[in-house]
């Protein structure tokens, strides 16, 4: 009882320590999740029906609003997305640029800030969104709405222009969604399970249900 106790009172440390760092140590960090992000990004496989490859970077983006916070998760990502469309090579395939926004991968990318912002906002507001299967559910919004859905809308106008012709929802989910379900539901269910792990289960930061009596889910 003793280790877990120690365990559990050391994760409430690190995250109170994240929470009240300093600026220039949150930017590091920032930066850090940022670059962890394009390295994951190289994890490529590409596919011969669709312009959008399969990538490891989803993996960092669900876990750095978790990591990093309300607010410093998704200025992790916003970093990724700003040095990499600034010309840094570290987009899917070494890549970087302003074209890469233009192109069809660019409102994936767009995406990640969404969900880095939307992770940290429930990570830091509410103590019961540390559990597994809450995890679980609220990265899987955040993968297939945030990220999906600007993902594949940016990829229809990007279609449109190439190819001169309007694509089906079927055909751009064909292309941009469904392909990628079995790893985004794997990588997100590995997240869940590191967040669930290492996110303490008493507030650090005014949670708003810190005084209240309920059931943890698992």
């Amino acid at each position: 009882m003793e280790v877990v106790a120690s365990i559990n009172r050391y994760k409430y440390e690190v995250f109170r320590w994240r929470t009240e760092a300093a600026i220039p140590r949150k930017l590091a960090l920032a930066l850090g999740m940022a670059c962890l992000t394009g390295l994951l990004a190289q994890l490529r496989i590409p596919l011969p029906w669709s312009p959008v490859p399969v990538t490891g970077q989803t993996f960092a983006v669900l876990l750095s609003g978790v990591l990093l916070g309300r607010w410093w998760g998704g200025i992790s990502q916003i970093f990724y997305a700003g040095l990499g469309f600034a010309g840094t090579p570290w987009f899917a395939g070494w890549s970087g640029g302003i074209g890469v926004l233009l192109g069809p991968t660019g409102g994936y990318i767009i995406g990640y800030i969404f969900a880095s912002f939307f992770m940290g906002y429930f990570t830091d507001r509410y103590i019961r969104a540390r559990s597994f299967l809450t995890m679980f559910g609220l990265m899987l919004i955040a993968n297939f709405v945030l990220i999906h859905g600007p993902g594949l809308l940016q990829l229809g106008m990007w279609l449109s222009l190439v190819k001169g012709k309007a694509f089906t929802l079927w055909e751009l989910l064909w292309m941009g969604t469904i392909p990628f379900i079995a790893g985004d539901l794997t990588k997100a269910a590995a997240a869940a399970a590191i967040a669930r792990g290492v996110s303490p289960k008493m507030a650090y930061n005014g949670e708003v249900d810190r005084d209240k009596k309920f059931w943890r889910i698992p």
